[in-house]
C-alpha cells in the first residue's frame, strides 16, 4: 500500500486499520475493486493509501490550515484501488472531501452488514454462521499452512500458496468471525469471552504479519475458537 512519506504518512496500525475497514475491495462504492489479484500461485495487492486533504499544501484537495500529523491520520485516509486513487486527484474538483468521506463511512457499513454484524436469536445461529468460516480457515491450514511437510521442500509451490490464499481468504474471514462474536457478544458463556479476545490479538497479530509486514508470529489462534458457540 503505496503513501507519502514523513509525518503524513500512517503508521503500521493505521494501515491495518484502512485494510480491515476496506474488506479487501476498493471503497469506492462505484468501483469495489478487489485489492488483491491472484497472478499463477501468488497474491499481489493494487491497494493505494489516497489522503483525502492532500499531502502536501499544494495538491488534491489542499487545506494548509491542517498540520502534516493530521493528514496522516486514519480520519483523513482511504484505501483505493490505482484507477481510483488517481481519478481522485486528477479531477479533484468533481471528488470533493465531503463525497470521499462518505464513500469510506459507507463502505465501512457495507462491509459490516456483509460481514454479519448483527445480533442472532440463539447460539445454535451463530454457529451456523460461523462454521462455514472456520472449517474453511482450518482446511487451507492444514492443506497449505506452515506445519505441511511441504515446507521442507524448496521447489513446492505450496508456500507461495499458502500466502495467497492467507490475503485473499483467511484474512477477511477472520475479521468476519470476529465481527460475527463481537455481534453476538451477549450469548457468549464462560471462557468463551476470554477465547474470543484471544483470537482479537490472534487476528491483529497475524494482519501485522502479512500486511504490515512485521517480522513475529504474534499470538497462535486459540483452540476454544473451534468450539465457539457450541
Amino acid at each position: 500500500m503505496t503513501c507519502a512519506k514523513g509525518k503524513v504518512a500512517p503508521g503500521d496500525v493505521t494501515k491495518l486499520r484502512l485494510f480491515a475497514d476496506s474488506g479487501g475491495y476498493c471503497q469506492n462504492p462505484t468501483c469495489l475493486a478487489e485489492l488483491f489479484r491472484d497472478i499463477d500461485d501468488r497474491a499481489i495487492h493494487i491497494a493505494e493509501i489516497a489522503h483525502v486533504i492532500s499531502a502536501a499544501d499544494k495538491g488534491p484537495r489542499a487545506d494548509p490550515t491542517t498540520t502534516p500529523e493530521q493528514r496522516g491520520t486514519y480520519e483523513n485516509l482511504i484505501l483505493l484501488c490505482p484507477v481510483c486513487h488517481t481519478t481522485i486527484d486528477k479531477a479533484d474538483d468533481k471528488f470533493p472531501e465531503k463525497m470521499i468521506f462518505e464513500w469510506k463511512k459507507r463502505h465501512k457499513q457495507r462491509i459490516a452488514d456483509q460481514f454479519g454484524l448483527r445480533q442472532l436469536e440463539s447460539r445454535e445461529e451463530v454457529r451456523k454462521a460461523l462454521s462455514p468460516l472456520l472449517h474453511e480457515n482450518r482446511t487451507i491450514f492444514e492443506g497449505y499452512g506452515p506445519m505441511t511437510s511441504e515446507r521442507f521442500n524448496p521447489e513446492s509451490s505450496l508456500p507461495r500458496q499458502w500466502l495467497r490464499k492467507v490475503r485473499t481468504r483467511i484474512l477477511p474471514n477472520n475479521r468476519k468471525v470476529l465481527a460475527i462474536c463481537d455481534a453476538n457478544r451477549t450469548l457468549l458463556r464462560g471462557n468463551e469471552v476470554e477465547t474470543v479476545e484471544l483470537f482479537r490479538q490472534h487476528v491483529e497479530d497475524f494482519e501485522a504479519k502479512h500486511v504490515g509486514e512485521s517480522p513475529d508470529n504474534g499470538r497462535q489462534f486459540p483452540a476454544g475458537m473451534n468450539d465457539i458457540f457450541m
